[in-house]
């Protein structure tokens, strides 16, 4: 694991952006497309608002969230209407969205077409991650229902997650598959969250969800 330590968040921001940029033009060079998975959240925010209107071939990326709460895109919590107003906007609205969410019931009734669309973006080219204060990262929830398959060896590319903290049934991409990206990044910020992180490194999956993924993850960090 690598950490990147900054003087503050709008350093940071500017930073991750760069390089996220950087390394999806890189792939761009040798591949006919990129697969870019982003977390929901407020601290990815502001690494969106400089990343939408870099000077990018966005029609060849594929974007997907790491996860997504079960509900229509026009509701205040989706994470894909957070995603529409921050980064896929400006020169970044060209790129090819792949939803979480599929009006149903229940996700269940509805994964193997959403994991259709995805199919063809594995392995991930380049993964951007956040992380929770009890260090849960996309929505591999401690404790949740549906943690167990997400963080097998041999989980689907997608998993349901229920928890009694979370308000709405999530959606979830599987341990494996986020652990699998060619290149893997995570933000925070914040003495809590760092401190978090530093416990996650002595924990299981089970435990801390985040040490699934430490595995070539650079992490960025910057205080509040």
């Amino acid at each position: 694991m690598k950490f990147i330590e900054y003087a503050d968040a709008d350093m940071m921001a500017i930073d991750v952006a760069n390089i996220m940029a950087g390394e999806l033009e890189n792939t761009l060079f040798h591949e006919e497309r990129v697969s870019f998975a982003v977390p929901g959240g407020e601290t990815p925010g502001p690494v969106f608002d400089n990343l939408c209107a870099v000077d990018l071939d966005w029609s060849r990326v594929d974007v997907f969230l790491t996860d997504e709460r079960w509900l229509p895109e026009d509701h205040p919590r989706s994470n894909t209407r957070f995603l529409r107003q921050r980064l896929l906007t400006d020169k970044a609205a060209a790129a090819v969205y792949h939803p979480l969410y599929i009006p149903a019931e229940k996700p269940e009734d509805v994964l193997a077409e959403l994991e259709s669309s995805l199919v063809s973006c594995q392995p991930i080219s380049v993964l951007l991650l956040g992380m929770g204060a009890d260090m849960h990262c996309a929505s591999l929830l401690p404790g949740a229902e549906g943690l167990v398959d997400a963080l097998a060896v041999d989980a689907p590319l997608l998993v349901p997650i229920r928890s009694p903290d979370a308000a709405e049934t999530r959606v979830t991409l599987s341990a494996r598959v986020l652990d699998s990206a060619v290149s893997k990044h995570l933000v925070i910020t914040g003495r809590r969250k760092r401190d978090a992180l530093e416990r996650g490194m002595h924990l299981p999956p089970d435990e801390a969800p985040i040490a699934a993924v430490m595995d070539g993850l650079t992490v960025h960090w910057a205080p509040e």
